[in-house]
């Protein structure tokens, strides 16, 4: 059971990461704008460049409905549930900005694609993301597609530092982290 012992600790850490804003549990859209309204709000009332709040925002937005469109592709997979249960995603701020830490499971299956995708934007510089977007753009969608492929790399665009992941191994899946900072 959690106990007042606990909560404190939890928010002593979360006061000590700079933790602002974390969920963890089953995305949906109500969630994803509540939260989405808070950390704007709470910009604004920092004084934060508008540039600033538009980028946290539509970061926040994107890994999120990645997390959730992720989970329900799943449905009818025997990992559905355990998918479907294990978004989280942090909003901070740091001595180097603002920070959004996002992360699921994932079937191991589509953990080395995922991978090899985020391997190919790290090192890219603006202008060569600028590049891969509007290329991407003009690609034919695949008839499995769920998207553009255009959300990883904007996201890419938007940050002040290389966007950083990591991948770890829970039994039959993985568990994937996506941080990014503005």
């Amino acid at each position: 059971m959690f106990d007042d012992k606990m909560l404190m600790n939890l928010q002593s850490t979360l006061s000590s990461s700079g933790i602002l804003i974390s969920f963890s549990g089953r995305f949906s859209q109500g969630i994803i704008e509540e939260l989405g309204e808070a950390i704007m709000k709470h910009m604004e009332a920092e004084d934060r460049p508008r540039n600033d709040i538009y980028n946290v925002f539509a970061i926040f937005v994107e890994t999120t409905h990645n997390i959730k469109k992720y989970a329900l592709s799943k449905e009818g997979s025997k990992f559905y549930d355990p998918i479907y249960n294990s978004g989280i995603v942090t909003i901070g701020r740091n001595n180097e900005g603002y920070y959004i830490c996002a992360g699921n499971l994932i079937e191991k299956a589509d953990a080395d694609r995922l991978a090899a995708q985020l391997d190919s934007l790290i090192h890219l510089d603006k202008d060569q993301l600028k590049k891969r977007y509007k290329e991407q753009m003009k690609k034919a969608l695949p008839p499995d597609s769920k998207g553009a492929g255009l959300g990883l790399i904007d996201i890419a665009r938007k940050c002040s530092k290389p966007m950083s992941y990591s991948m770890r191994s829970i039994q039959d899946l993985s568990f994937f982290t996506l941080t990014v900072t503005v």
